[in-house]
């Protein structure tokens, strides 16, 4: 059960973004996820982490409303920008298309968030044209284009070598800094939790609960 967030809670001056009290999700007949509950406030990065396979993805589909076979209740923002493991983008559009259709903004938004991720002038290429890292670039710059109250992503960084890697989560740096926007971060690297994220929780067991 998803309930729009309602109330303004706060925690250390801070105001709540979401919360999740999840008391199971199954998937075919599977128990994936157990009891889970934790709030995220603005300003936070948060890292969910775990093993491979262990229901961290299930929990961001979760919380984006994208999976809603479960038992409990979210608490969550009307805006809420997703960014998966590939770029997800539409491939016979150009780049500016690929921010104008799907968040209904002016293409003077668009443009001045192509130009925030480096991609100035580059808006009549279509993705087969861009570089991966380009791509991994334009998909940054549509899920802060759509100004969300809450910015789920779902190991952005995992199939890059480590100096695209660095690149990427040093332009995310700079993004999350010039929007303050509150992030969830599934990831399985230490590091990278370490590096960008001011909480950190951890999923394990059968079904996964925070440990």
């Amino acid at each position: 059960m998803a309930l729009q967030l309602v109330h303004d809670q706060k925690q250390d001056g801070r105001r709540e973004v979401a919360r999740i009290a999840l008391a199971r999700l199954s998937l075919g007949g599977r128990a994936i996820l157990g009891q889970v509950e934790f709030s995220l406030h603005s300003g936070d990065t948060l890292a969910l982490t775990g093993p491979s396979g262990i229901g961290k993805t299930s929990l961001l589909r979760v919380l984006a409303g994208l999976e809603t076979r479960f038992d409990g209740k979210i608490i969550k923002p009307t805006k809420i920008a997703v960014v998966f493991q590939e770029p997800t983008l539409l491939l016979w559009r150009n780049v500016i298309d690929n921010l104008c259709l799907p968040l209904g903004v002016s293409r003077a938004v668009a443009e001045q968030a192509l130009d925030e991720v480096g991609l100035a002038g580059r808006g009549a290429a279509f993705p087969g044209q861009l570089s991966l890292g380009q791509q991994r670039r334009l998909s940054l710059a549509r899920a802060f284009a759509a100004n969300p109250d809450l910015l789920l992503m779902d190991e952005p960084f995992v199939s890059l070598d480590d100096d695209l890697a660095n690149e990427m989560m040093s332009l995310f740096e700079t993004l999350r800094a010039r929007h303050d926007t509150t992030t969830l971060i599934v990831t399985h690297s230490e590091s990278e939790a370490k590096r960008l994220c001011n909480r950190v929780l951890r999923l394990d067991g059968s079904p996964a609960v925070l440990v």
